[in-house]
């Protein structure tokens, strides 16, 4: 006879099905892979937009005349990008993950294309803020390349490792692969940015100060967030009822296919 507690724990387990082959996974449908790519998606753009040409302290800190308490703003929001990239990486697999990216690309292609647009088109007689406008939104070209440049290059290798590790730790030990990843994610993605950005605007010791404190925050973002991934994989797991693992998965980045 079958008590009230053990239907209780009946009714909240979902079967999750272990998948190994793509063919496989594209019989699903999914509930919540929309509103991932879209969280993802807007919190790529905001970081880019609001924060990434702003130096702030909120403390400081001299270690041998660096202040490592100077940081970029965007430092506080873009590393969500690469928690939803872990998120969807072990939920839905790499190719998924990658679309994703290339959606991202092409959402940070088209902001900085309505940003010059907007910016160059002429101001109404009487509107006095075009300089200022210039300034907030007046994305430059080189910062638009390293931007889309390092953004692509870190999320795809971050994904890439995610993926990987899955695999050969048989799915065991989440909070390495998600901190494992985004000590490569983000290290390519800073290597790449700041000095394809700022290298000859700010002094190098700007740059490398900038470059190396946001790359230690962002991997401690990551690390201080472990126990908000594990809760939320677990919960699209069982919401979706799939488990990815990228057994043959075709790792080139050139392709939006999923």
């Amino acid at each position: 006879m079958t008590t009230k507690d053990e239907r209780r724990v009946t009714q909240n387990q979902t079967a999750i099905e272990r998948i190994d082959h793509a063919d496989a996974l594209s019989r699903h449908r999914f509930k919540y892979y929309d509103f991932a790519m879209a969280a993802f998606v807007a919190i790529l753009i905001c970081s880019n937009l609001i924060g990434a040409a702003k130096l702030v302290q909120v403390f400081e800190l001299n270690i041998g005349g660096w202040n490592a308490g100077i940081f970029g703003a965007g430092v506080l929001f873009f590393p969500l990008s690469y928690v939803l990239g872990d998120v969807l990486t072990e939920v839905y697999g790499y190719a998924r993950a990658r679309r994703v990216v290339w959606a991202g690309f092409g959402a940070v292609l088209f902001m900085a294309f309505m940003a010059w647009v907007v910016v160059s088109l002429p101001p109404a007689p009487g509107w006095g803020d075009q300089p200022a406008y210039e300034k907030v939104f007046g994305l430059t070209p080189r910062i638009v390349f390293a931007s889309v440049v390092a953004f692509w290059a870190g999320e795809l290798s971050n994904a890439f490792v995610m993926a990987r590790m899955k695999v050969i730790s048989k799915g065991k030990y989440l909070w390495q692969r998600t901190i494992g990843s985004t000590v490569v994610g983000q290290g390519v993605d800073s290597l790449l940015f700041y000095p394809l950005a700022f290298l000859g605007v700010w002094t190098t010791g700007q740059v490398l100060t900038v470059l190396v404190t946001n790359y230690l925050l962002k991997v401690l973002w990551e690390a201080l967030l472990t126990p908000v991934t594990y809760r939320v994989v677990a919960s699209l797991k069982r919401a979706e009822g799939v488990d990815v693992y990228d057994s043959d998965t075709a790792f080139t980045p050139f392709s939006i296919r999923s």
